[in-house]
């Protein structure tokens, strides 16, 4: 992101009824790894964002749907497989950090 661009703030809603806000600072990319970078429990990213095992699943509130847009193929292919599947379900790994994205709302998927 250019330096002049204001990061924008990720809020975690956690399993635990908690939720967590953090700014997407520095070099991240992907709501991934801004959930990595502050330790958001339930998005393990086993395959670094490789889009190869569906471990960083989250539920995008509905709200943030038309912003964030949907899956493409392979995505949907590897969301089917998750153990909760929803219309707004996406990898955190494939959704990039961009200043229209301040005040996304997720939910870890596990």
């Amino acid at each position: 992101m250019p330096e002049h661009e204001t990061a924008p703030t990720i809020r975690f809603r956690l399993r635990d009824g908690t939720s967590r806000a953090v700014r997407a600072e520095g070099s991240v990319y992907t709501v991934m790894a801004v959930a990595k970078g502050a330790g958001i429990p339930g998005i393990a990213a086993e395959c670094g964002g490789n889009r190869a095992c569906a471990s960083c699943h989250v539920h995008v509130d509905a709200q943030w749907m038309t912003i964030v847009g949907p899956p493409g193929a392979e995505e949907r292919e590897l969301l089917a497989l998750t153990d909760d599947p929803r219309p707004e379900s996406r990898l955190a790994c494939q959704i990039r950090i961009a200043p229209a994205l301040d005040g996304l709302v997720v939910t870890p998927a596990r």
